[in-house]
């Protein structure tokens, strides 16, 4: 079961990664994300930092086997996910994704 978590992640990693590298280079985002995403660059930052951290937690989960330096490793790790989850969130526009003018 391990093998099949840490494929999954792995690959996850690998997907997410592709799509900062492409908003980063041509400017490309998801067909989904295209709308509320202002600042494509840094959302690009964000996917790279947080493939990097799944990778990073991966790392320490599967191939250290001494449990202080396993837990410092996702430790760190989750602060990467979660430094990269914030760059993505900021990058987006401001108010959301409203539809019409907002009044009733």
């Amino acid at each position: 079961m391990l093998l099949y978590i840490t494929i999954l992640s792995v690959v996850v990693a690998l997907l997410m990664a592709a799509s900062g590298v492409a908003a980063i280079t041509r400017g490309w985002v998801l067909p989904v994300n295209r709308r509320p995403v202002h600042r494509v660059r840094l959302y690009g930052w964000g996917q790279l930092v947080a493939a990097f951290s799944l990778c990073w937690q991966v790392v320490f989960w599967v191939v250290i086997s001494d449990i202080g330096t396993r837990q410092w490793g996702t430790l760190t790790g989750s602060g990467l996910l979660l430094a990269g989850l914030i760059a993505m969130m900021v990058s987006h526009r401001p108010g959301g994704n409203r539809q019409g003018s907002g009044t009733p």
